[in-house]
């Protein structure tokens, strides 16, 4: 007996069933969770059938004769009721959960279960997605549109080869990192649509940390100056934004160089540790008369093609600025360019660090330590807009979230041993 294909067809049975009370849960009249479940099956069968008797036709052949069905069923349909309601989520749903069974047999199982069960969660989510949709802004769309631009059209079309000096310019490299970026700042952007602008404070500075932190930085610093009661709060959501920076920069870096993330992640992770105790400690001190004032502003745009050519630019010299210097100075000399270049944007230096890394023109040991000062630095410059663009007692709070964070930075890169790594 191979129990192989019994396994296949209880993967079948199961995701017949799923999707099915799904649909017999909207009380769909054509197909519900039996009906479901025997096309699943039929399609194993009819995978079976083809794969056993060597025959092409068998499955297509099968697959007509249901689509066949399907026909007749909506002609009838159409015949017997005024106004029947004849969509095509179910009919296009039925047809491919029989793809679906039969490619549990001529595929691949993974890709199949993966199939099936985003297409039941996507057909839960019916309602929420017409209403997130209409809920929709021309600005919302232009992000879609500009982020599909950016990763569907210009990425695929750019060369995949080095160029200029020093032989690190790579065109289609340089644009999958934008695409990165910006997809990251995308799916912050649309959480934050989901989920509303009444998110709590907690999830103000984690979406914003996501979003944008310098951003998030400047909109709660400028908040305290029309109203000095949220000092605290806004104090908290900033040092939230660039705590979760960290695990953004984490991110990243697991991206671009999966295999050494277990050397990197460690140093940085208590890091992470240690600026989530400094919120948790800030979130006590927060008065409570703050609750009414704890709406996150709107966040821009984050796909707007202009800010992502920047971005390009910016991670291209920072490339070519890492490469010259490491080739004439040294690696000791790469803590400036760090330094310099976490003050403006701290993902182009972490993925440009993350790339000679993955080169192996840079360790792992010095990779992370440079990644943690870029970040270190950037913190210097969000402090110093907080102080400017804020109140006074905003910037005490800030200046020591901030300098206690950087402190044990430092610490951290001095005094951890080369041999602590997963």
């Amino acid at each position: 007996m191979n129990y192989d294909d019994l396994i296949t067809l209880g993967i079948a049975f199961g995701l017949g069933l799923l999707i099915g009370l799904q649909r017999e849960r909207t009380d769909n009249k054509m197909a519900g969770v039996r009906t479901f479940t025997l096309i699943a099956v039929l399609g194993v069968v009819s995978g079976f059938l083809t794969r056993d008797f060597d025959n092409p036709y068998i499955l297509p052949a099968i697959g007509i004769s249901l689509t066949a069905l399907l026909v007749v069923a909506n002609i009838i349909k159409l015949k017997k009721f005024s106004e029947a309601d004849v969509g095509q989520t179910t009919e296009v749903a039925v047809l491919l959960v029989f793809a679906i069974g039969a490619y549990l047999v001529l595929g691949s199982q993974i890709i199949g279960v993966i199939v099936g069960g985003t297409m039941a969660v996507l057909l839960y989510v019916k309602e929420h997605l017409h209403n997130f949709i209409e809920n929709l802004k021309e600005k919302d769309l232009a992000a879609i549109m500009t982020f599909a631009g950016i990763s569907l059209i210009i990425l695929p079309i750019l060369p995949n080869q080095t160029y200029g000096p020093l032989d690190v310019l790579n065109p289609r490299n340089i644009w999958l990192m934008v695409t990165l970026i910006v997809g990251i700042s995308v799916v912050g952007y649309f959480i934050y649509k989901f989920v509303g602008k009444k998110v709590g404070i907690i999830s103000n500075g984690v979406l914003g940390g996501f979003i944008s932190s310098t951003a998030t930085t400047v909109s709660y610093a400028r908040k305290t100056a029309n109203s000095k009661k949220i000092n605290k709060m806004a104090a908290f959501v900033i040092t939230v934004a660039s705590t979760i920076a960290l695990v953004r920069i984490i991110v990243e870096i697991g991206i671009v160089i999966p295999e050494k993330l277990p050397q990197l992640i460690l140093p940085l992770a208590v890091e992470f540790v240690f600026m989530a105790a400094l919120c948790v400690g800030l979130f006590y001190l927060i008065n409570k008369d703050t609750s009414e004032d704890d709406e996150m502003p709107e966040p821009k745009n984050p796909a707007q093609f202009k800010s992502a050519l920047i971005f390009g630019l910016l991670y291209g010299l920072i490339l070519l600025a890492v490469a010259f210097t490491k080739q004439e100075f040294g690696n000791q000399a790469l803590y400036a360019v760090a330094v310099i270049s976490g003050l403006t944007d701290v993902d182009a230096i972490t993925l440009s660090l993350s790339q000679h890394m993955r080169n192996g023109g840079l360790e792992t040991s010095s990779g992370w330590r440079l990644i943690l000062l870029a970040s270190l630095s950037n913190l210097v410059f969000k402090g110093i807009m907080a102080g400017v663009l804020g109140t006074k007692q905003l910037a005490k709070w800030i200046a020591l979230s901030f300098g206690l964070s950087i402190i044990a930075g430092l610490l951290l890169m001095w005094l951890w041993p080369e041999g602590w790594h997963f």
